[in-house]
C-alpha cells in the first residue's frame, strides 16, 4: 500500500523536482516506510511506501534495467506469484520479489493490456519513456483511488486530492455541479471532485496521455448477468460453491509479508471473513472490534462470540468519542466534502489495529454483491408490489403526510425513519425509489438551502446512477440496482471511507469480498437467492451457516453507523451549534444561513431526524475553511 503522485508535463514547461517532492510528501502517511522521486525528461512520478511484500527490496519508483520503463504503484497485486512464473518461462528475468516490479514486466511484454491479467486492488502510473507516454489505470471496483489534472498541457496526478492541491497554479474554484452531488449524496461520485480543476480516474478505466493529448477508455466492467443466464443449482450446492471462492479470496488476500488482521463488526461479512482466515492461519488472527453505549448500535456481543468461536486475538474499545477534536482530522484526511458519519469509528477501529498489524481485512462489498441493506427488501418489495397491483406506489405516497407527523427517535435506523423514507419515495421509478430511500438533501431541499450562486434547477446527481443503470437493461430489477451501488456508493463513499481512514493510520485494509472470483458469482446470482420478502443476504447466509454462531446469522443488520440523531440532540449539540452559527454560515458563502439554523431546531425539536443532513453541513463547513477559496 502507498501513495503515488506525478506530473507529465506534455506541452508545457518541465516540472519542478521541488514540486514533485513536495506532492510526495503530502502522501507520507499512506507511505511511512520509504518514498522517492524520478525525474525523467518531461516526466516526474513519486511515492511513498508501506512495505507490506519483499520488505527490503520493494521501494518505489521501480524502474526497468534500461531505464526506459518506470512504474510506481498503490495497492497489492493478489496474483503476482502466478504472474512471476509467466514472466520467467517468457525470459524475463527478476531482480525483486515485490509485485511491483511484475508490472514492469508485464507493461514491456504485453502493453497496457496486461491490466486486464491483474487480481487485485491497485492504482498504478507507468511512464515509457521511449513512446513519451503516461499511463494511469484503476482496479476494476475502485477500491484504490486516482485523481488527475489536466491542465495547459500538464497532466498531474495523485492518490489524494491534497497531492494535487501543493501545486498552487491548481484553481479551487468548487464545481457547482459537484457540490450539488454533495448535498445529495453525502459524498462525491467519480469522475467529479470538489474542485472543477480535478477529477476521478473512474473504477476499471485506463488514462494514456501522450504529446498528441489525453485519452480515457474503460477496460474492465463487472456486471450482473442477464435474466435466464443466472446461476443455477440448489442453494445449498451455491452456497459450497460460494464458500470455496470466499476461501480462495480470503487466502489470497491474506498474503503478505507483515501481520494480518480483521476488522470485526459482528455483521456477517466480517465474522465470514473472520471464520475463514482463522481456518487458514496457524496462530490465532487478531480482530478488532469498536463498540458503542447506545445499544441499537452496538454489536460487540456478537463480535465476541465470533472472536470467542474462531479462538482470535480479540481486541475492542467502546466508542466514547471527543467528536469536536476528532472531526476537524476526518475532514482533513478526505480533501473534499465527505459525510459519511461512519468514518468516526472506522478511523478509531483502524488507529486500534495499527497499535497491533499492518494489514486488516474489511467486509466491503458483501452487502452490494449479495444483498444485505434493507432498501434492497423495499426495493423489491416495491417493484413486486408495481407488478401486480399499479398504482400501488402512488396510495402508499398519499400516507407520507400523515406518516412525517411521527416523532423522531433517536434509535438507528427507526420505525418512524424507514416509514417516511419508504412512503415518500414509494410513487417514484425504481431507480429514483432507490435514491429517494436514502437521499440526503432532496432537489427542492437543495435549492431552499444553496445560496443563489449555488443553485442549478438543472443540476441532476443521479447522472452517474442514470448512466450506469442504462448499461445493465436486460437484468433482473434488483440486479441492477445493486450494481449502481457497486459502481457509485461503494466506490465513492464505503471504499473511499476505508482507504482514507486506515492510510492515515499507516494501515492496508483489503476487502476480499471485492475480488472477481468472488464477484463473479455473485453477480450471476437470481433474485431469491440475495433478497427474499424481508430476508437478505440469503445465500451469503446460507454460505456462512457452518461457520458463524446462529446469533450472528440472524441478527438484523445494524452497519457500521453512529448514534448521530442522539448525540446531536446531546453532547454533540454545542458543535453543532458552534458549526453551523448563522455568522460563519453566511461567511462561507454557500448556504443560507436561516434554512441550516432551521433544520437544526427541526432536528432538536424531535419532529424530524435531520441527524444525516446536519453531519454533512457540519462537514462542509469545516472542509470549506480548510480548503475552499471560499463561496
Amino acid at each position: 500500500m502507498c501513495g503515488i503522485c506525478g506530473i507529465y508535463a506534455y506541452s508545457s514547461a518541465r516540472p519542478e523536482r521541488e514540486l514533485v517532492q513536495r506532492m510526495t510528501a503530502a502522501l507520507t502517511h499512506r507511505g511511512p516506510d520509504s518514498g522517492g522521486v524520478h525525474l525523467d525528461g518531461p516526466a516526474a512520478l513519486g511515492a511513498r511506501r508501506l512495505a507490506i511484500i519483499d520488505v527490503a527490496h520493494g521501494d518505489q519508483p521501480m524502474i526497468s534495467a534500461d531505464g526506459d520503463v518506470c512504474v510506481v504503484q498503490n495497492g497489492e497485486i493478489l496474483n503476482h506469484r502466478q504472474l512471476r512464473v509467466g514472466l520467467e518461462a517468457d525470459g524475463f528475468a527478476l531482480r525483486t520479489a515485490c509485485d511491483t516490479e511484475v508490472l514492469i514486466h508485464l507493461y514491456l511484454r504485453d502493453g497496457p493490456r496486461f491490466l486486464s491479467d491483474l487480481r487485485g486492488m491497485f492504482a498504478i502510473a507507468l511512464w515509457d519513456r521511449r513512446r513519451r507516454l503516461l499511463l494511469l489505470a484503476r482496479d476494476r471496483f475502485g477500491i484504490k483511488p486516482l485523481y488527475y489534472s489536466s491542465l495547459a498541457g500538464r497532466l498531474s496526478f495523485a492518490s489524494e486530492l491534497k497531492a494535487l492541491l501543493e501545486d498552487p497554479e491548481l484553481p479551487r474554484e468548487v464545481d457547482r455541479d459537484a457540490l450539488h452531488s454533495f448535498l445529495a449524496f453525502n459524498s462525491i461520485p467519480a469522475p467529479q471532485t470538489i474542485f472543477g480543476s480535478a477529477r476521478k480516474l473512474p473504477a476499471g478505466h485506463l488514462l494514456t496521455c501522450s504529446e498528441s493529448g489525453v485519452h480515457l477508455e474503460r477496460f474492465a466492467r463487472p456486471a450482473p448477468v442477464a435474466r435466464g443466464q443466472t446461476a443455477s443449482g440448489s442453494r445449498e450446492a451455491l452456497a459450497q460453491e460460494l464458500r470455496e471462492r470466499l476461501l480462495d479470496s480470503v487466502r489470497a488476500h491474506l498474503l503478505a509479508d507483515v501481520p494480518v488482521g480483521v476488522l470485526l463488526s459482528g455483521g456477517v461479512d466480517s465474522s465470514v471473513l473472520t471464520a475463514l482466515a482463522s481456518s487458514l492461519c496457524p496462530e490465532p488472527i487478531k480482530t478488532f472490534s469498536i463498540g458503542f453505549r447506545e445499544r441499537s448500535f452496538d454489536e460487540l456481543h456478537l463480535a465476541r462470540q465470533v472472536a470467542r468461536r474462531c479462538r482470535t486475538d480479540h481486541h475492542e474499545l467502546v466508542l466514547r468519542p471527543d467528536v469536536a477534536h476528532l472531526l476537524p482530522k476526518l475532514v482533513a484526511a478526505f480533501d473534499e466534502p465527505f459525510a459519511d458519519s461512519s468514518a468516526l469509528p472506522t478511523y478509531l477501529v483502524c488507529a486500534l489495529a495499527a497499535e497491533h498489524v499492518k494489514v486488516v481485512l474489511s467486509g466491503e462489498g458483501g452487502d452490494e454483491l449479495f444483498g444485505g441493506y434493507e432498501t434492497y427488501a423495499a426495493d423489491q418489495l416495491a417493484y413486486t408490489a408495481d407488478r401486480i397491483a399499479p398504482g400501488i406506489g402512488r396510495s402508499a405516497a398519499r400516507l407520507a403526510p400523515l406518516v412525517g407527523l411521527l416523532p423522531s427517535a433517536s434509535t438507528r435506523v427507526s420505525l418512524d425513519y424507514r416509514a417516511k423514507r419508504f412512503t415518500a419515495a414509494a410513487a417514484l421509478p425504481p431507480l429514483e425509489r432507490h435514491h429517494g430511500f436514502k437521499e440526503i438533501f432532496s432537489s427542492e431541499e437543495r435549492s431552499a438551502l444553496l445560496r443563489e450562486r449555488w443553485r442549478d434547477p438543472g443540476s441532476d446527481p443521479l447522472a452517474p446512477w442514470r448512466a450506469r443503470f442504462a448499461e445493465t437493461e436486460g437484468a433482473p430489477m434488483l440486479a441492477r440496482l445493486q450494481d449502481v451501488d457497486l459502481g457509485v456508493y461503494l466506490v465513492d463513499d464505503l471504499l473511499v471511507k476505508t482507504d482514507r481512514m486506515s492510510m492515515i493510520h499507516g494501515l492496508e485494509a483489503r476487502v476480499p469480498f471485492l475480488d472477481p472470483v468472488v464477484a463473479e458469482l455473485a453477480l450471476a446470482l437470481p433474485t431469491h437467492h440475495k433478497v427474499l420478502a424481508l430476508s437478505k443476504k440469503r445465500l451469503l447466509r446460507r454460505a456462512a451457516a457452518p461457520l458463524l454462531p446462529q446469533a450472528v446469522l440472524r441478527a438484523r443488520k445494524r452497519g457500521f453507523s453512529i448514534p448521530a440523531a442522539a448525540w446531536l440532540r446531546g453532547e454533540l449539540e454545542p458543535l453543532a451549534r458552534q458549526l453551523l452559527a448563522r455568522e460563519r454560515i453566511a461567511s462561507q458563502g454557500f448556504f443560507e444561513p436561516t434554512v441550516v439554523t432551521g433544520l437544526l431546531e427541526q432536528h432538536l425539536a424531535r419532529r424530524v431526524d435531520r441527524s444525516r443532513q446536519l453531519w454533512g453541513l457540519m462537514c462542509f463547513s469545516l472542509w470549506a475553511e480548510r480548503w475552499a477559496d471560499g463561496g
